[in-house]
């Protein structure tokens, strides 16, 4: 190494040391240390461009002798205010598009749909790694899912966004019950306890079902070791029947029980049914009453057992297609195993499993029977039937189960058939459970259904003036998922008088009804004119549509701010305005009150609509500085 080289080196090194001591001085909490390392800064960039300037100098033939701006003093505080105003734009950025997602993933999850939940809330956190609400909003979505563990990682990272998130040890704690982890899940309510002291009483709730979800589990280890004390067969049977007798134990007790009783019978006949009333022997020695002689099923160890009025299922899978066609055909059929055939049916649908095996066949055999019940709905059994209803709504909450439905035409023909048949020979106990189904298939868009809607919403603007106030909401529930998937629909809903009606309904001030009938107002304002036309006539200075804009409600807020902002077109609504309380109450959403973005787009999009085509509004909105808070959500929404 020459000289030259030594001397570069060593000078490297200095300055190498002279920032690092500027470093710890920029960092100190004394201001004057902080002012004058800065100075000390400026002017180590001085020198050194200097220095590079002199050796630049040496080697070139051309000497730049105009200083640049990064000579200038203050320009390395200058860059790093620069850099940081770069930063807080693109995280607003970053922010703007996680609540979006956010608000997505929050639909998807009042929806039912946990698995888009889930998938919204982890692309904001693609977009944003520190906002512990995401992290929460995962949790509760995957413990629905039953992903206990992820929960519970999830929680963990909201907290290490926030050590004091009330919600992260909510759900922790959630997570850890299900999963039987109780001293943990205590610990993460108490936690809670230690953060806010104010939610003593429902943190005292939480350990209350932590307590008792671990006596239940106890009690079943308990159950379960009493049961396996005697292994010998010949005496295990009868006392596992007379432990299995016991009234008021848990679940998983007769669980247990059956389990154990499978293995303990070594019958190779059909399938058994073994109940309290013993009519008849089979080769175990143990007795099948005759009434359950059509629900035997055909292969070996395949057993439905009968205990305290409730039915388990063990290893049906491999014939669950036929069995399912033994009990809808007893069911079709008038005779005393229709019943029984009935409460087997409905015990099976609260089981997962079971619906998770009916996807396969439920269109070739469930939906073929049921629709032919429906189309002969005057002579089916109407104490039989709502409940055949209620068995099909149950299995339907199976996502699978409810778009096969919902994409079957002659299912749709049945329903409307049937619902037809009930409102002309009033049969309340079939059409109140048969509409609550219609609303959950029809939440699905399909095809199938549009052929049907405009039947379908002719016959619910006429239910809409029904005696019985639950078969009003739920007829107004079934037009509010109908109107939006035809506009023929929508248009002879209109013709029909609608508007009429579900105003009349929006006064009664019912939670359910109206999230039903201002949704379904919403989408017949902006279908056309004569819509709004006969609304702002009946509603005189839309009072109804003003109070609704005060609800807790924020899906009937926002349906409330659509339809008025769909009225202000109709010539004389805006002006009829002037004097009452709907700026303040449009501006009050605009402002930010309500956690939905799109209850905050339809009021600020309403607002600028009135003072548009009304602009003495704008006086009221100047009055309540509210100018600035419009023009910022107006560029948000643009």
């Amino acid at each position: 190494m020459d000289s030259c080289e030594s001397e570069d080196l060593e000078r490297f090194l200095t300055n190498v040391d002279r920032i690092s001591e500027l470093v710890k001085e920029l960092n100190s909490s004394d201001v004057a240390a902080r002012e004058k390392a800065i100075e000390k800064a400026d002017s180590l960039v001085a020198s050194l461009e200097r220095e590079k300037t002199s050796k630049n100098a040496i080697n070139r033939t051309v000497i730049n002798t105009k200083p640049t701006c990064e000579h200038k003093p203050g320009y390395f505080m200058k860059a790093l205010e620069k850099d940081a105003e770069e930063r807080r734009i693109k995280r607003q950025v970053k922010v703007k598009e996680a609540n979006v997602l956010k608000e997505k993933g929050n639909h998807a999850f009042a929806l039912g749909d946990y698995e888009m939940a889930v998938s919204m809330y982890t692309e904001a956190l693609e977009q944003l790694r520190d906002m512990p609400a995401l992290y929460t909003n995962r949790a509760q979505a995957l413990i629905k899912l039953k992903r206990y563990k992820e929960a519970i990682s999830d929680c963990e990272w909201a907290l290490k966004c926030s050590d004091k998130c009330i919600k992260a040890y909510v759900h922790m704690g959630k997570a850890h019950l299900w999963l039987k982890n109780f001293k943990k899940s205590r610990l993460c309510y108490e936690k809670v306890l230690d953060i806010a002291p104010e939610r003593g009483t429902l943190v005292k709730d939480y350990l209350a079902q932590v307590d008792l979800e671990e006596k239940k589990y106890l009690q079943e280890k308990t159950a379960l070791r009493e049961l396996n004390d005697r292994k010998e067969r010949a005496m295990a049977i009868p006392e596992l029947l007379e432990k299995l007798g016991r009234p008021n134990e848990h679940n998983l007790y007769y669980c247990g029980g059956l389990a154990l009783l499978t293995h303990a019978v070594t019958d190779t006949a059909k399938t058994v049914l073994l109940c309290g009333q013993q009519q008849k022997e089979c080769k175990c020695g143990y007795r099948i009453d005759p009434l359950f002689a059509p629900f035997t099923l055909p292969g070996p160890g395949q057993t439905l057992f009968r205990l305290n009025n409730g039915f388990s299922v063990i290893n049906c899978n491999k014939n669950i297609k036929r069995m399912a066609e033994i009990l809808m055909d007893c069911i079709s059929k008038e005779d005393k195993a229709r019943t029984m055939a009935l409460s087997i049916l409905e015990k099976l649908a609260e089981e997962n499993k079971f619906c998770i095996q009916s996807r396969e066949i439920i269109t070739k055999v469930f939906a073929p029977r049921f629709e032919h019940l429906l189309e002969n709905v005057a002579a089916s059994n109407q104490d039989l039937l709502p409940r055949l209803i209620s068995v099909i709504g149950a299995m339907s909450v199976d996502k699978v189960i409810n778009t096969k439905l919902a994409n079957r035409e002659e299912f749709w023909k049945s329903l409307f058939y049937a619902m037809g048949q009930c409102a002309s020979q009033e049969y309340r106990c079939t059409l109140y459970p048969l509409l609550g189904l219609m609303i959950n298939i029809a939440s699905i868009h399909t095809t199938a259904i549009q052929d049907y809607a405009v039947v379908g919403c002719k016959r619910c603007v006429s239910l809409l003036s029904d005696p019985d106030g639950g078969i009003i909401t739920r007829a107004a529930g079934l037009i509010s998922v109908l109107l939006p998937k035809s506009t023929a629909a929508t248009q002879e809903a209109v013709h029909q008088g609608v508007v009429k009606k579900l105003l009349k309904i929006l006064k009664v001030e019912g939670k359910t009804s109206s999230r039903y009938s201002i949704k379904a107002l919403a989408v017949c304002t902006a279908s056309g004119q004569q819509a709004c036309e006969e609304l702002v006539k009946l509603d005189k200075k839309l009072v109804t549509m003003r109070r609704l804009l005060g609800s807790c409600d924020e899906l009937v807020v926002g349906n409330a701010a659509l339809c008025l902002g769909h009225c202000l077109a109709v010539e004389g609504a805006a002006a009829s305005l002037l004097g009452t309380d709907c700026v303040m109450l449009l501006l009050h959403h605009v402002a930010g009150k309500s956690e939905r973005t799109d209850v905050q787009k339809n009021a600020a999009i309403a607002l600028g609509k009135l003072c548009r085509i009304e602009p003495r509004h704008m006086m009221k909105l100047r009055e309540l500085n509210g100018l600035e808070i419009l023009h910022s959500c107006m560029k948000l929404i643009t």
